[in-house]
């Protein structure tokens, strides 16, 4: 199956460019449409369950990391429109697999492009892998590329 809508996740590292780089040649081969995904981890920021009991400066600190995430999905879009000319761009916050899997879902995404650390062990263990999980719950293909170097 061709897919028509591609979703590339980002975590604005040079693990990602690889993947949005692998996203764009499948886009223009697709004739598909690019949709750049990014998701702000808000296990890091606190408890988002409670967030109507989130610190005021806290509240603060992501209402920045979201205005700073639209921004570079903007930049990324407007480098990758120089390629394609059917690019969107989104942000979410929450875990990160299961919000990629959820917004692939509502999106009819047919292929999920995304980095990964490729790491063993005890990083793997105390990390975990977002891109693992995706595999594991994606309801679509998943195109993993792992980093030049682990």
């Amino acid at each position: 199956m061709i897919p028509s809508k591609i979703l590339v996740c980002t975590d604005f590292s040079e693990n990602s460019v690889r993947a949005r780089i692998l996203a764009i040649e499948y886009a223009r081969v697709f004739k598909a449409e690019l949709i750049l995904l990014h998701v702000v981890n808000s296990r890091l920021l606190g408890y988002p369950t409670f967030a109507d009991r989130i610190p005021l400066d806290m509240a603060l600190v992501q209402q920045n990391i979201e205005e700073g995430v639209t921004e570079e999905l903007e930049l990324l879009a407007n480098d990758c429109r120089r390629d394609l000319a059917d690019v969107r761009g989104y942000s979410r916050s929450g875990a990160p697999a299961e919000e990629i899997v959820r917004f692939a879902d509502e999106e009819s995404v047919g292929l999920i492009v995304m980095g990964t650390h490729g790491w063993t062990g005890v990083k793997h263990l105390i990390l975990g892998s977002t891109a693992e999980n995706v595999v594991r719950t994606a309801n679509c293909p998943v195109l993993t590329v792992r980093a030049k170097s682990a």
